[in-house]
């Protein structure tokens, strides 16, 4: 398993918060399946935060359930991606998942204001919406952050493959 870290250039000397999630990756042959907000056109890969007494796998098979609906088994996990911007500490554990069933979407209000919505797209077409991160640099910070987050994410993916 990877580790890799992304120092924001507003970062400050040390971190006081820390915010510990987990993000699947699920593949159908070249399809990946990843989350777009259809208000915004953001794009992310499914995962969200780890809640108390939760194992990282727990976190992540809930967090691809609730936003895409599909029911998977963390098989492995290839990278564990640090980001520190302003006092805070973001970790995200990236995991290979296998999909064995079909559930519910339980999306927050935010994700259905926004149009939060699962769809599958080509691993290359994925790569270069994100690729794309510099663009969002004034513009959108969160944009920026999530979109080198996942393209760092989705680089050591295809290194681990």
């Amino acid at each position: 398993m990877h580790q890799l870290e992304i120092l924001g250039e507003n970062r400050l000397e040390t971190h006081t918060k820390t915010r510990i999630g987990c993000r699947g990756v699920v593949m159908q042959g070249e399809q990946l399946l990843a989350c777009r907000e259809e208000k915004t056109d953001f794009w992310q890969l499914p995962g969200g935060g780890l809640e108390a007494g939760e194992t990282l796998q727990a976190c992540c098979a809930r967090e691809v359930l609730e936003e895409t609906g599909y029911i998977v088994k963390p098989t492995k996990q290839f990278l564990t991606l640090n980001e520190y911007y302003q006092e805070y500490k973001y970790v995200s554990h990236y995991f290979v998942c296998e999909i064995i069933g079909k559930g519910n979407l339980n999306r927050t209000s935010v994700e259905i204001e926004r149009g939060l919505a699962p769809q599958w797209v080509g691993v290359q077409d994925f790569l270069n919406i994100v690729r794309d991160y510099a663009a969002y640099t004034a513009t959108d910070k969160d944009k920026y952050g999530a979109y080198l987050r996942e393209y760092t994410a989705m680089r050591a993916y295809l290194h681990s493959i």
